[in-house]
């Protein structure tokens, strides 16, 4: 379920963020390329949440 809710936080900020740099540049907002890329980013956030913290072990 957190997986997925990354995914979705991502897609929502990345948007925002893809509006405004847009605006800010003058240049064309593409949704879909800035649903591609914010999606990509999500999954390396995840992926690097994952490697980073090891999995704590319990010892007898």
């Amino acid at each position: 379920m957190r997986y997925l809710i990354t995914i979705i936080w991502s897609l929502i900020l990345g948007q925002v963020v893809g509006f405004l740099g847009s605006a800010l540049t003058s240049t064309n907002y593409d949704f879909t390329l800035t649903a591609i890329c914010s999606v990509i980013v999500g999954i390396i956030v995840i992926v690097i949440g994952s490697i980073a913290y090891p999995n704590k072990k319990q010892t007898h």
